[in-house]
């Protein structure tokens, strides 16, 4: 499985403003967030070329998590050219999560 990018105050904005991007918003000590991250990354894998897949740390970048009302992680936004297109809080499973980005591409 590819790495992937973990955004920072600094530079979500320019990370998500061209193209399809998904954003994990997560925590280190979050159980569902742990949950998340296995599916995520196999998502990263099979849309390599076709979408982004980066994740933001809530307790390191606080000031973007507020910006964006992240109230609960894991919280998914699904931007499109720097547009917030989607989003959802909770566990998605596979097919759940292909299906938002399918509907993205």
């Amino acid at each position: 499985m590819s790495d992937i990018t973990v955004l920072n105050n600094d530079n979500f904005e320019e990370a998500t403003s061209k193209g399809v991007v998904i954003v994990d918003f997560y925590a280190d000590w979050c159980g569902p967030c742990k949950m998340m991250a296995p599916i995520f990354a196999e998502a990263k894998d099979a849309y390599a070329g076709k979408a982004e897949f980066v994740k933001i740390n809530v307790d390191e970048a606080k000031e973007t998590a507020l910006n964006h009302k992240i109230m609960s992680i894991p919280t998914l936004l699904f931007f499109k050219d720097g547009q917030i297109v989607d989003r959802i809080s909770g566990v998605l499973d596979k097919s759940a999560l292909y299906g938002k980005i399918n509907a993205l591409l």
